[in-house]
């Protein structure tokens, strides 16, 4: 199928300029719903708190209030947005050649170079910067996502090959900088290289809180998604690769044998239902949180109140939150190994 269309295309495209037809007017169903959602700073909002779903048809009416919305400053890089839609974009164009995609994907990438903080850090919102928007957001691979885009944008990769040149340049010193901040950040722990944070504040640098069961802690999860993109950078300073050694001995310290976590039906539960821990001889586990001092796994509910184990905390948390996960077995076992490798040849 994806064969047909893309031979379709190429036909159209050889067509329409007989017909004198600009070839402009092909378009991507996709690309043009992001069109109608940016803001014109070039960011891309998350409304009602979720990701915008694109697979939904836009009625007159929400088009015509998402054109009364551009002016909104409500953009952010949570759960993928603006990255998400900029490499769709980048999809798009590269599909249809249609200039208005390149020129959006275009105001994307600046976006993402304006809400740069000074320490080289984005926080999950801008230019919002209330609460905890303004800290350096690991959560969810939010700053990992943009590492990536500026990573493509600066190379030119990834159907980003047509973008403006000098954007591609201050998308590589862009990247230079974050790289830094990720090396900046990277927790110290008695004299001794760990981890990362979810968070960490854009002036101190040090691990900070997001919303009430987010607390300054060494992560198990975002952790990962950080070595992962420095494992990726082609020809890593030495102060790379002491980031990668340290994470990656960390990541294998912390690591919890022998059991793993199951979702049970419960009646009595508000949500009907209960994730409990079970023995599990064959399961390597890490947690979300890990003290910063101790490195002990801590679970924290709403009240902020870090407790010893799961099932300490509320049932609403427990179920809609992942406090253990799987997240580095990959990584240790196979990614890490093979970066070795290729460091060392």
């Amino acid at each position: 199928m994806q064969k047909t269309i893309a031979v379709c295309l190429f036909l159209i495209a050889c067509l329409l300029p007989l017909y004198g037809l600009d070839a402009q007017i092909l378009t991507d169903s996709t690309a043009e719903k992001m069109l109608l959602y940016q803001r014109n700073n070039g960011g891309f909002p998350q409304p009602n708190g979720d990701p915008i779903n694109y697979a939904k048809p836009i009625s007159p009416s929400l088009k015509e209030k998402l054109l009364a919305e551009k002016g909104k400053l409500d953009a952010t890089i949570d759960d993928q947005a603006t990255t998400r839609e900029i490499k769709g974009l980048a999809l798009g164009y590269q599909k249809t050649q249609n200039p208005s995609y390149l020129k959006a994907l275009e105001k994307g990438i600046q976006y993402l170079l304006d809400a740069q903080n000074e320490a080289g850090g984005w926080g999950q919102f801008y230019p919002d910067t209330n609460g905890y928007h303004k800290h350096i957001t690991y959560n969810d691979n939010a700053m990992i996502d943009v590492m990536w885009v500026l990573k493509y944008a600066s190379e030119c990769s990834h159907n980003f090959e047509k973008i403006d040149k000098s954007l591609a340049k201050k998308a590589k010193i862009s990247l230079e900088k974050g790289i830094q901040c990720i090396l900046n950040t990277q927790y110290v722990q008695n004299g001794k290289l760990t981890a990362w944070c979810a968070q960490h504040d854009r002036k101190t640098l040090q691990p900070a809180k997001a919303r009430m069961f987010e607390l300054p802690s060494l992560s198990g999860n975002e952790s990962v998604g950080i070595v992962r993109f420095l494992m990726a950078i082609e020809n890593p300073s030495p102060a790379i690769k002491n980031a990668i050694q340290a994470a990656v001995a960390w990541l294998e310290t912390v690591k919890i044998v022998g059991i793993n976590t199951k979702e049970v039906v419960d009646a009595t539960q508000p949500k009907g239902k209960d994730r409990i821990v079970v023995e599990d001889s064959k399961s390597t586990l890490w947690a979300r949180f890990y003290d910063l001092s101790t490195n002990k796994p801590f679970f924290v509910g709403r009240n902020s109140i870090p407790k010893n184990t799961l099932a300490e905390i509320e049932n609403e948390r427990r179920v809609g939150y992942a406090y253990y996960g799987t997240w580095a077995r990959d990584l240790l076992s196979k990614e890490y190994p093979a970066w070795l490798r290729k460091i060392n040849k």
